[in-house]
């Protein structure tokens, strides 16, 4: 018999994580059914965060699991459970499940713990545990769990039924009918995260909250495409300096791309006409990133540091309220009314320099634009000078840019085909922002009833969305235009006004998404310092052309008296109501 270590995976146990998927997926093909495949980041993730399994013989890897969050943390699941071939028969595999059992209760002690299987060893293990079969309706209701078995050759059983039934057993193990057994105990210290962006608020909360409060600290940087590589980099190292257990950085640029930013573009959403709602509509997700994360590693508190007079407040406090019932909320800055000075003191003290000095703007830059704070801002009568804008005026003269759209979606660039959105955008970006193309200043109300002013460039979303509604209007019908219109500007005052959990967001998206099925083709626009012009459009849907006639040169799908017949009929209703009163007819005739 031989002699195994099971415990929880650490980041020294990365270099086994080929050897795991491999071992899992030689398995697979054995069984003749299907497994969630996950990428070796995944995975990496998963032993990093402490929600993972391995078993060893030594020095040799000879088992594994790992743990999934679902529905914001109401599910559990013990997934990815493999013993390699020369080890089965040791009842490993009920160690590891074991353990994998234990580490769910204690990090989520009030999740239902479920999984999906068609092994009756399995199965044994599953209702020695407390496990019970249940029916698919009784599982996670979360779609990308179930994406995973598209990869099962029995996904097509699945979908049949509707994902109500297939050949493997649901079974679940529910806390709340095992009152009597022992509540797993949280023990030590408190766990918070803090929302880390690296600016003075966070890294006092990170300091404070660790050493004064004695918590656990772990700092999350969700980066919406802020962040550059050194950026970050920085931020890890001064984490710890500042005392944080642990850094992670939450990368959701691709997924503000898939969940709002596409449906802006489509909508052609622009705040009062004016703001691309660049930087404050990245903060929904950064402080879904920041739930999420919460919720993973069974945090008891998320502290973020906002002020008690700004937006940015109440995104992220609505945000985690919904997302994260239950943990506490944490905002030092705006609870005790801090000063810059008073935090900077408090780090001096406490041996982290802080070279946090006043500018005289204050910048947030996101892949979506930048937003410009402070100066002249503050003075109504004023506007801002050219040294305050970051991306300075570089180019002279003009060039033609071409912009390739497909289904309402950037796909192109100058003829390049660029797969990436958030790379389509970046190249824009980088063509466009030399010119000083994108600059404005926004005025309007928040979400905290005062009004607010700010200063932003955004040379790629305003390039983007002119050149997307240009093309529209050649692509889509009368009608279509404006009903899209309506809905889209609703769109994006919900968004802007922290609503962006509200159903009805799901249903304007649906609509929006609906609407860009022809707006296809190529979009020209001359750029030069400052501005921008749109040229023309080459699209297959292009409803300019059409045999019925040009505008204002000939008819070819009606006749002259067709068009006198169709006039008459029209100014039926105006010419009934004039008859009916014949005094306001002669008035306007008088006035006209």
């Amino acid at each position: 018999m031989e002699q195994f270590t099971v415990q929880v995976a650490t980041e020294e146990h990365i270099s086994y994580i080929e050897e795991i998927l491999k071992t899992i997926e030689d398995a697979t093909k054995v069984r003749g059914t299907g497994i969630a495949k996950r990428k070796p980041e995944y995975v990496a993730q998963k032993m990093r965060e402490g929600k993972a399994i391995i078993a060893m013989c030594g020095n040799e890897f000879a088992g594994f699991c790992y743990i999934e969050c679902w529905d914001h943390g109401q599910f559990v699941a013990n997934s990815g459970l493999i013993v390699k071939p020369e080890y089965r028969g040791q009842g490993l595999a009920k160690k590891i499940k074991a353990k994998a059992f234990q580490l769910s209760r204690e990090k989520f002690p009030d999740a239902k713990i479920f999984g999906l299987t068609t092994g009756a060893a399995v199965m044994k293990i599953n209702t020695e545990l407390g496990y019970e079969p249940v029916t698919f309706p009784d599982l996670t209701s979360d779609p990308t769990f179930w994406k995973g078995c598209e990869s099962c050759i029995n996904y097509d059983v699945l979908c049949r039924n509707n994902f109500s039934r297939c050949l493997c057993t649901g079974m679940l193990y529910d806390p709340a009918k095992h009152a009597d057994a022992i509540k797993p105990q949280k023990v030590g210290k408190k766990k918070v995260v803090v929302a880390f962006s690296g600016g003075l608020d966070t890294s006092y909360t990170v300091m404070y909250l660790a050493k004064e409060k004695g918590y656990e600290v772990y700092a999350a940087c969700a980066n919406t495409g802020g962040f550059s590589p050194e950026q970050l980099k920085t931020n890890e190292e001064n984490a710890y300096k500042l005392g944080a257990t642990k850094y992670v950085t939450l990368d959701v640029t691709k997924e503000y791309y898939d969940k709002s930013l596409r449906y802006m573009v489509y909508g052609n959403v622009l705040r009062n006409g004016t703001y691309p709602i660049s930087v404050s509509s990245e903060r929904i997700f950064q402080g879904m990133a920041i739930a999420r994360y919460a919720k993973e590693i069974g945090a008891d508190a998320i502290a973020h540091g906002s002020t008690g007079a700004g937006n940015d407040q109440v995104r992220f406090d609505m945000t985690f309220l919904v997302m994260a019932p239950g943990v506490e909320i944490i905002t030092l800055t705006r609870d005790e009314n801090l000063s810059r000075q008073q935090e900077i003191d408090y780090l001096n003290a406490n041996g982290f320099p802080a070279d946090f000095k006043k500018l005289k703007y204050s910048y947030n830059v996101g892949i979506w634009g930048t937003s410009i704070c402070g100066g002249e801002i503050l003075d109504s009568k004023q506007g801002l000078p050219e040294t305050a804008y970051l991306k300075q005026v570089e180019k002279q003269g003009s060039e033609v840019i071409a912009l390739d759209f497909k289904e309402g979606q950037l796909v192109g660039v100058n003829g390049e085909k660029i797969d990436d959105p958030v790379k389509a955008i970046q190249a824009v970006e980088a063509i466009a922002a030399p010119y000083g193309i994108g600059r404005d200043m926004h005025v309007g109300d928040t979400i905290i009833g005062i009004k607010g002013r700010v200063g932003f460039e955004a040379a790629a979303p305003m390039l983007i969305i002119a050149a997307h509604k240009f093309l529209e209007k050649f692509t889509l019908s009368k009608w279509q235009q404006y009903w899209k219109d309506q809905v889209a500007n609703w769109y994006g005052m919900f968004l802007h006004e922290s609503q962006y959990l509200e159903p009805v967001m799901r249903d304007i998206e649906a609509m929006l998404e609906s609407s860009q099925r022809n707006v296809n083709g190529t979009v020209t626009m001359n750029l030069r310092p400052y501005g921008f012009d749109t040229i023309g459009v080459d699209s297959p849907d292009d409803l300019v052309k059409n045999k019925l006639g040009e505008y204002g040169e000939g008819a070819k799908g009606w006749t002259s008296d067709d068009a006198k017949g169709f006039i008459k009929v029209t100014s039926t209703p105006l010419r009934a109501y004039y008859l009916n009163h014949k005094e306001e007819g002669d008035q306007l005739e008088k006035e006209l």
